[in-house]
């Protein structure tokens, strides 16, 4: 078997970038971290997860992330599966975070999309049936 363990995320401030990702996953916590140099510029690093998977955020970013409403290459969004979507958005509404899309809301699935603070859109995705045929319906 195969799963996605770590995604590695080049960012400018780890304290903002932790307090989004901290507001949607209460439950996962820094792993590790410390300081190193990349490609000749030094960088704090943290690896914020649970046991089986994590994000790896480097701080000293610059530049900006592609812009959302383009065709530009890079990643549009990345996604998670969470078990209440009402709580997450209370959460993040709490820590000061808006809901960017309304995404889908049919009888199997509901989604919402956020903006992290490095500009990074997340999808947090709410299953309401374990039949594949239903969660994944193309249409």
């Amino acid at each position: 078997m195969m799963h996605l363990e770590h995604i590695n995320i080049v960012v400018k401030d780890l304290d903002q970038t932790l307090a989004f990702y901290r507001a949607a996953m209460p439950h996962w916590r820094i792993r590790g971290g410390g300081e190193s140099t990349w490609y000749g510029v030094p960088r704090k690093w943290v690896h914020f997860g649970d046991d089986k998977q994590y994000l790896s955020f480097n701080d000293s970013g610059t530049g900006k992330v592609r812009e959302l409403a383009s065709n530009e290459m890079g990643v549009a969004h990345f996604a998670y599966v969470v078990a209440d979507l009402n709580s997450l958005i209370a959460r993040l509404n709490n820590a000061g975070f808006e809901v960017r899309i309304w995404g889908g809301n049919d009888p199997h699935a509901k989604s919402v999309y956020f903006i992290d603070p490095n500009g990074f859109e997340v999808e947090f995705v709410q299953y309401l049936s374990d039949l594949p045929s239903e969660r994944n319906i193309y249409q």
